[in-house]
């Protein structure tokens, strides 16, 4: 009996997959590779990285701002009463919080953005993904990183990187 179903499964993969016709039912997408590769989310990843960018400039241009602020009050130090230089360095330390407090905000803010900027990119290519699906007759897609062992056939990544190209360029109206 085992030699019946070694033999059965010796010709499931010797004959050609165009003869087997084999559809499958379950279908396979990298998102991050869709993400990455397709011109919107080229797009969209460079212009996050360019706000990034502004981000990280502004942040390097107050740092060095409050480091020649911060020296200067250590450098007048010695010609200073205890109490001014107390009051100063209080006032410098609270302008520092407050720096810090604006730059979580803003690092916040740019986190939210991102993550909106990939909901839209993904809520944009879910009719694409739909549309691949049902047109090869599959019930399911799931995200590569979920899935164990496939076969080539089962991933719709290249051609859902084409589609969305085609149908939505670089995601601009």
């Amino acid at each position: 009996m085992r030699v019946f179903w070694a033999g059965l499964l010796w010709l499931m993969l010797v004959v050609p997959a165009s003869a087997q016709e084999f559809r499958p039912q379950v279908l396979i997408i990298d998102s991050d590779r869709l993400y990455l590769e397709s011109d919107y989310g080229r797009r969209v990843a460079a212009d996050l990285a360019a706000q990034a960018e502004e981000i990280q400039a502004e942040n390097d241009r107050i740092v060095e701002s409050l480091t020649l602020e911060e020296r200067s009050l250590t450098l007048r130090r010695p010609q200073m009463t205890p109490e001014a230089f107390r009051a100063e360095s209080e006032a410098f330390d609270e302008k520092v919080q407050e720096v810090r407090r604006v730059r979580d905000a803003k690092n916040l803010e740019f986190q939210v953005a991102n993550a909106e900027a990939r909901a839209d990119f993904e809520e944009r290519v879910q009719g694409i993904l739909a549309n691949i699906m049902l047109e090869r007759g599959a019930v399911l897609v799931m995200e590569q990183r979920s899935v164990l062992l496939s076969i080539r056939a089962a991933n719709i990544t290249e051609a859902a990187i084409a589609r969305v190209n085609a149908e939505l360029g670089d995601g601009t109206e």
